[in-house]
């Protein structure tokens, strides 16, 4: 009887959630949810985009899973809703969960100097000015580099890997410990806490920080202490060659036509499925589809828990929802950062109809993912094409606009 009970359980956790037959008992009206497929297919007829796959959830229920057009445009091989797609940069909210964890676990504090886990962080200077003939002129901060200023993208970290691994990105050549490493000798840009600069090198330290606090590599992390508790059975940092088949071709738009994106690596280039990879890519590197990540971001909207699995408190959460970057310019008019998400802070962000305080990520090959706490409400966008974004800006839109309830 145990060992039933522990197959059912299992395929409950496999199974993609269920949908609502009737949206209305979302408080979202049916047939404006029923367009949103139907007017994403206008951009596969036009020939912007190879295919899609939506996600619309709200009360706790999926509304709609929708996959539209194709996995890659000269097969026409149809788009299925347990298709696997490289998310990018929405891996960075995860690293923050992860640290998050290790927070409640006592382990770390968000105020901790980072070279008090990465003694490699020691000595770092700040880039004072250039002078004229070009010289570089270095400091002491004014302050050290916190875990939550990389969390918040204000540590002064520079976005990319230093010349001397530039080619980390597409070749995946070095280890996680081996990138910090060298990344913690370059100085930083501005003294931190006083710009807002995007930096995947302040989410590897992050990454590594993880590692060397948890004990267990990154993928592993991941894998062990969120993706399996979850039940995210298609989720990955390395994925298997068992369901290399359900990645889509990855593309560029180009002239308003998308290409197959082969100068990129990571698209159809060498490490598309990251084999023989050393980096766990931690500002960019997971796998997933729209149902795994639907646990992910109804776990944050339930304070923490889902499925009767807590993997962080109400406190956490909240605090990482909110804005922690003041009146920085961050990532676009009326948006603000908190650890690990960008936050609408005000009325010109909520032009595309989201409430003031949702959350949520983009990755490079288009995908983005809105949780909207106010309308108790998740939205997951997933395509594999880099540049544009109309076909995301219509989704959001339509979302919400199918709010029909108080």
């Amino acid at each position: 009887m145990r060992l039933l009970t522990g197959i059912l359980t299992a395929a409950l956790l496999c199974a993609e959630p269920p949908i609502v037959k009737d949206a209305a008992k979302t408080g979202l009206d049916p047939e404006r949810v029923a367009k949103i497929p139907l007017r994403l297919k206008q951009f596969v007829d036009k020939g912007t985009a190879a295919g899609f796959v939506t996600l619309v959830a709200r009360h706790g229920q999926v509304a709609a899973l929708d996959a539209v057009g194709y996995t890659d445009i000269e097969t026409k091989q149809p788009m299925k809703t347990d298709n696997i797609f490289q998310i990018h940069s929405m891996t960075k909210p995860v690293v923050c969960i992860g640290i998050m964890m290790l927070v409640e676990e006592g382990k770390l504090a968000l105020t901790d100097p980072v070279e008090k886990h990465l003694p490699e962080f020691r000595g770092q200077m700040v880039i004072d000015h250039k002078t004229e003939d070009g010289m570089v002129v270095l400091r002491k901060p004014a302050r050290l580099v916190t875990i939550r200023d990389l969390m918040t993208h204000t540590s002064g970290m520079p976005l990319n890997p230093a010349p001397g691994i530039g080619e980390l990105h597409g070749a995946l050549h070095k280890t996680l410990a081996e990138t910090v490493l060298v990344e913690s000798q370059q100085p930083l840009n501005f003294d931190p806490g006083t710009k807002w600069q995007y930096s995947n090198e302040g989410i590897a330290a992050l990454a590594r920080v993880l590692e060397v606090e948890s004990e267990m590599p990154f993928e592993k992390f991941l894998a062990a202490r969120i993706f399996e508790p979850l039940g995210m059975v298609d989720s990955y940092i390395y994925p298997p060659k068992e369901k290399f088949h359900r990645m889509p071709t990855a593309y560029i738009l180009k002239e308003g036509k998308p290409v197959k994106y082969t100068m990129d690596p990571l698209g159809e280039g060498a490490m598309k499925f990251r084999v023989g990879a050393k980096y766990p890519l931690p500002e960019g590197g997971i796998y997933s589809t729209a149902s795994d990540l639907y646990r992910l971001y109804q776990m944050l909207l339930n304070g923490g828990e889902y499925n009767g699995v807590r993997l962080l408190s109400k406190a956490s959460i909240d605090v990482m929802t909110r804005v922690h970057t003041g009146n920085l310019t961050t990532n676009g008019p009326g948006m603000g950062y908190g650890l690990g998400f960008a936050v609408v802070r005000d009325a010109a962000g909520e032009l595309s109809l989201l409430s003031k305080g949702t959350y949520g990520h983009g990755g490079r090959y288009g995908t983005y993912f809105f949780i909207d706490p106010a309308k108790d409400m998740i939205g997951v966008f997933m395509i594999h094409r880099e540049g544009g974004s109309d076909e995301r800006n219509a989704f959001v839109q339509m979302a919400m606009s199918a709010v029909v309830d108080k």
